[in-house]
C-alpha cells in the first residue's frame, strides 16, 4: 500500500522553469532499436491552479480523467515538490516530493497535485520491444508503480537532459534519448534492489568490497573473504550478487583489471609482471582475461597509453 504521509517541499530550482511538453512522431527507423521516447515534459502546478494547466497542450489519449486513463505506453513521473493523489489499478494513496509513478502499458491510473500544495512533476513516455521485454521478464514489474526515491537533483538533471535532447532533434537524438531513460530506470531498479536487502547486506558487502581491494596483489580467494564475514560461500555469494547484481569473483575481476590498466601505464614494466604482481596464474591466462574484459590485449592497451604520453 503507498505511505499515506504527506509532506511538502519547494525547490528554488524548478520555480525558475516555464511549462515544457513534447509529444513525438517515431520513425521506423527509431523503432529499429527496439527503444523509443514518445512524449516528455515538465510543470509547476502552484497550489489552487488547475491540473493540467493547459489540457489542450495534450492529446486526448493522454488526458486524465475521474475514472483513470490506460496508456499504451511506458511513462515515469517524477515529483520533486507538492503532494497529491495516486490510483493505479487496485493501490491508493498520497504521493511525497522527491516520489516516483511508473506507469506500465495498460494499467489504468490516476494521479493529481493536491489543491494546498500543488506540484512540480517531470515526465517521460517511452515504448518499444526492449523495454516490453523487460516487463515480460518480470525486471520491470507491478511493484514499481510507486517509488519514494528520494529528492536527488542529478534526476531532474537528467530529465533536463532528456527535454534538450527532444527539443533540438539532432540527428539519432532517440538514441541517446532512451540511454537517458534508461539511466532512470536502472535508477529505479536499484533503488528498489537496495531498498528489499536492508542495511545489514549493505554492510556486508562493503566490508567484502573492502577485503577484495585490501588483497587486490593476492589470489582471488572467495572462500576466505566468506569466512571473514562469517558465511557460508554459497550465501555470500547469493547477497552479494543480489546486491551488485554481479558475483563476487566478477567484482575481484574488476578491480584486478583496473588494477592492471595503471600498471601497464609505466613504461618500463613487462606484462609478465602485471599479471605475477596481482596473482594471475600465469601471463597468458591474465592477458585473455583482460581482452576478454576491455576488447584488446594488454600490450595493445600499453602502446596506447604510451602513445598518449608522448
Amino acid at each position: 500500500m503507498i505511505d499515506k504521509t504527506v509532506i511538502f517541499y519547494m525547490s528554488d530550482k524548478t520555480m525558475e522553469k516555464a511549462p515544457f511538453s513534447l509529444y513525438l512522431t517515431n520513425s521506423e527507423e527509431d523503432k529499429k532499436t527496439g527503444m523509443v521516447c514518445t512524449d516528455t515534459g515538465y510543470e509547476e502546478v502552484r497550489p489552487g491552479d488547475a491540473y493540467p494547466q493547459d489540457s489542450n497542450a495534450h492529446p486526448d489519449l493522454f488526458k486524465l480523467t475521474p475514472k483513470g486513463r490506460v496508456l499504451p505506453e511506458f511513462q515515469i513521473i517524477y515529483i520533486s515538490q507538492g503532494s497529491g493523489i495516486l490510483r493505479i489499478e487496485r493501490k491508493a494513496g498520497q504521493v511525497k516530493p522527491g516520489s516516483v509513478i511508473f506507469v506500465l502499458p495498460g494499467q489504468r491510473h490516476f494521479y493529481e497535485p493536491s489543491p494546498e500544495t500543488g506540484w512540480t512533476e517531470y515526465w517521460v513516455g517511452f515504448n518499444g520491444s526492449f523495454f516490453t521485454s523487460l516487463m515480460q521478464k518480470g525486471i520491470i514489474n507491478k511493484n514499481h508503480c510507486y517509488l519514494e526515491i528520494g529528492l536527488h537533483d542529478y534526476i531532474i538533471e537528467m530529465f533536463e537532459s532528456i527535454f534538450d535532447e527532444v527539443s533540438a532533434q539532432r540527428p539519432l537524438y532517440q538514441i541517446k534519448t532512451c540511454s537517458l531513460i534508461m539511466g532512470l530506470v536502472a535508477e529505479l531498479l536499484v533503488y528498489e534492489r537496495r531498498k528489499d536487502q536492508g542495511d545489514r547486506y549493505q554492510k556486508i558487502t562493503e566490508k567484502a568490497k573492502y577485503l577484495m581491494e585490501s588483497n587486490i596483489y593476492g589470489a582471488i580467494d572467495i572462500a576466505g573473504i566468506s569466512r571473514q564475514l562469517n558465511l557460508s560461500e554459497s550465501r555470500f555469494n547469493t547477497i552479494f550478487r543480489n546486491y551488485t547484481a554481479i558475483t563476487p569473483y566478477q567484482y575481484f575481476i574488476h578491480l584486478k583489471i583496473n588494477r592492471a590498466k595503471k600498471m601497464l601505464e609505466d613504461s618500463d614494466i613487462l606484462i609478465k609482471e602485471v599479471a605475477d604482481n596481482l596473482g594471475f596464474e600465469d601471463q597468458y591466462y591474465f592477458s585473455r582475461l583482460f581482452k576478454q574484459k576491455t576488447g584488446i590485449a594488454p600490450s595493445e592497451w600499453k602502446d596506447r597509453r604510451r602513445g598518449l604520453h608522448t
